[in-house]
C-alpha cells in the first residue's frame, strides 16, 4: 500500500512538472522578491553578528534548546513566512538549524568546511563533486554537483560566492549565495547536458546558505540558515504536493547540518 502511494505520487509530481516544463524560469517580481526578503535576512544576520550575546538566535524551544542540544539533538525551525510567498510562480522556503558539538573549535569547523575537495566524503550522496574556482582573501567562488532524491532524483551544478567573516576568533561566519544554479539531465552519460533556463523543472532557482558558529561551553554550536526559491506547486495539487515540496528544504538543510557534526566528530 505505502509502496503503490509512493509510485502515485512521484507519477503525480512529474506530470505535473511536464505541464509547466515550459515556462518553468522564475519570473522578474519573484527573482526581485527574493533579493528583498534576502536583504531583510542578511541585515538582520549582521546586527547579530556585532555581539557576542546575539551571535546565535536562541532557538523558538528555549529555555531547554541548549540542553537537549548538548544531548546531540538537532532543533530546526521553519522560518518561511506565512502565509508564504508564493509569487508569480514562485514559492520561497526559509529554514534554520541548530547543533552543538562537543570538542570542536571554530578553526575546526573552517577545516572542514574549505576542504572543498573532500566535499563528496563529507556530504555523499547529496555531494558528488566540489571545487574553488577562485578566491581572494576571505572570499572565494565555487561550484558543486548536487544530487537530491526526494522520490525523484534531480542533479544540479551549483555556483556559489562565498564570504567568511568574524567578531572574534570565537564567533565567526559565512555567506553563500547562489549565482547560477542549472539542473543537468542524463548526468554522468554521454548525453548530459545542462538544462536552459526556462527548460528546466524549476525545482530549485535560488539557495543562499548562512552559517553562524560560536565556540563555547567546550564545544562549537553552530547554526545554519537557508533561503530557496522553487517554483510553486501546480493548481489543484497542493493537497499532494505541497507537503513534499516544503519537506524538500527541510530535509537538505538537516542533512547538511548533521553531515557537518558527523565530519566535525571524525
Amino acid at each position: 500500500m505505502i509502496s503503490w502511494l509512493r509510485f502515485a505520487l512521484c507519477y503525480l509530481l512529474i506530470l505535473a512538472a511536464a505541464s509547466v516544463h515550459v515556462s518553468a524560469e522564475p519570473t522578474p517580481p519573484a527573482v526581485s522578491a527574493f533579493d528583498a526578503y534576502v536583504s531583510t535576512v542578511e541585515s538582520r544576520l549582521a546586527q547579530q553578528h556585532r555581539a557576542q550575546n546575539t551571535f546565535l538566535v536562541p532557538s523558538a524551544s528555549a529555555p531547554q534548546s541548549e540542553a537537549r542540544l548538548r544531548r546531540g539533538e538537532l532543533i530546526v525551525d521553519n522560518l518561511t513566512p506565512f502565509p508564504p510567498h508564493d509569487s508569480s510562480g514562485a514559492m520561497l522556503h526559509h529554514w534554520r538549524g541548530t547543533a552543538f558539538v562537543p570538542g570542536a573549535t571554530a578553526a575546526d569547523f573552517l577545516r572542514v568546511t574549505q576542504d572543498f575537495n573532500a566535499y563528496p566524503k563529507y556530504f555523499a550522496p547529496q555531494i558528488l563533486q566540489a571545487k574553488v574556482l577562485a578566491q581572494q582573501s576571505d572570499r572565494l567562488q565555487a561550484s558543486m554537483r548536487v544530487r537530491q532524491h526526494h522520490l525523484v532524483t534531480v542533479v544540479f551544478d551549483i555556483t556559489a560566492d562565498i564570504a567568511y567573516g568574524r567578531l572574534d576568533p570565537q564567533h565567526q561566519y559565512s555567506f553563500a549565495r547562489s549565482t547560477k544554479i542549472s539542473e543537468i539531465d542524463a548526468p554522468g552519460t554521454a548525453k548530459e547536458r545542462a538544462l536552459s533556463p526556462g527548460e528546466d523543472h524549476g525545482y530549485l532557482w535560488r539557495l543562499n546558505t548562512y552559517w553562524s558558529f560560536e565556540e563555547r561551553d567546550g564545544g562549537l554550536y553552530m547554526q545554519i540558515e537557508s533561503v530557496s526559491l522553487t517554483r510553486s506547486v501546480p493548481p489543484g495539487l497542493g493537497w499532494l504536493i505541497g507537503p513534499f515540496v516544503e519537506s524538500v528544504p527541510r530535509d537538505s538543510l538537516e542533512f547538511t547540518l548533521r553531515s557537518t557534526c558527523n565530519a566535525l566528530h571524525k
